[in-house]
């Protein structure tokens, strides 16, 4: 693949923040470096699979036996979905944008030591389904990990409705021993009781089997704590009305050929977007952008 490199990309590279490789599978990815944390991105998928503040262990997992090819998703990081999550009849799982290559469009250095990547979804053929639009992704790494998936409708007539969420693994020390706190009372659908509509009862969700929620109109910020790592992790999130909790333990792990029987001692997914009841229906013209910020601090 080409990348066309503005003159904002050129400087970031030529301050030392920006290195552009051959990632696994040779597939092309950028290395980010910043005074606080270093960073990998994959233009398959847009996909951030490495987070890592300095003197930290890495925020993201990543699954040693993730597939690296075209057309198939990567196992960890940050996959971006959209237009649609879960299955869809005659359709892949979460919609095809992270299973294609996105245009980089540019880099940006800041005074600050900050650097920006913004990607651009091309004109595949698969949204031929949807009215016209355009999804960009912009990745700022410094002390934290932001992201914003920017979906505007080009149409001049039609609605434009859809789903997305940001599919965020973290790498945690063993996942029995953590705790997810800011969901309390929130309803949810418990996917692996055939879609039980529940509401969270527990002030820190703990995990001991397999646990597929998606929590439904909750805007807040989601906290992972993680004695075994001694670290703390915030999910904060604007313009998101849905968190999924997802870890699928020891059977569905052995089913998952791109994924290690034993992984799922060491991650925990906490998700967010607009998935189920909370999909967004834009108008003609209309714009959306989802934001989650990924920080991390250690346990008092």
């Amino acid at each position: 693949m080409t990348i066309n490199k503005s003159a904002e990309t050129a400087q970031a590279e030529a301050l030392g923040h920006v290195t552009f490789l051959d990632g696994q599978g040779e597939l092309p990815m950028i290395e980010i470096s910043t005074p606080w944390s270093t960073a990998e991105i994959y233009l398959h998928g847009a996909q951030v699979t490495r987070f890592k503040k300095n003197e930290e262990p890495p925020l993201l997992f990543l699954s040693q036996c993730s597939r690296f090819l075209e057309g198939q998703p990567i196992r960890g990081g940050v996959p971006v979905i959209f237009p649609w999550f879960g299955p869809r009849e005659g359709l892949g799982q979460h919609g095809f944008a992270r299973i294609k290559d996105w245009d980089l469009k540019a880099i940006v250095a800041a005074p600050d030591g900050s650097v920006s990547v913004r990607f651009r979804l091309p004109d595949y053929s698969e949204a031929s389904a949807f009215p016209p639009f355009t999804a960009e992704y912009l990745v700022t790494v410094n002390q934290a990990l932001t992201l914003q998936l920017i979906t505007t409708n080009q149409s001049q007539d039609a609605e434009f409705t859809f789903e997305n969420c940001l599919h965020t693994y973290f790498d945690v020390g063993d996942v029995t021993a953590i705790a997810i706190s800011g969901l309390k009372g929130v309803s949810y659908l418990d996917k692996t009781a055939s879609y039980l509509e529940k509401t969270e009862t527990s002030n820190a969700i703990r995990i001991a089997s397999e646990v597929d929620h998606t929590y439904q109109n909750t805007t807040g910020t989601v906290e992972i704590l993680d004695p075994r790592l001694g670290r703390k992790i915030r999910v904060e999130k604007q313009n998101s009305a849905s968190t999924v909790v997802w870890n699928p333990w020891i059977a569905k792990s052995r089913q998952m050929s791109d994924f290690g029987d034993e992984e799922y001692e060491r991650m925990i997914c906490v998700e967010s977007g607009n998935v189920g009841c909370n999909s967004i229906s834009l108008p003609p013209g209309g714009s959306s952008t989802l934001m989650v910020k990924l920080s991390s601090e250690t346990m008092k």
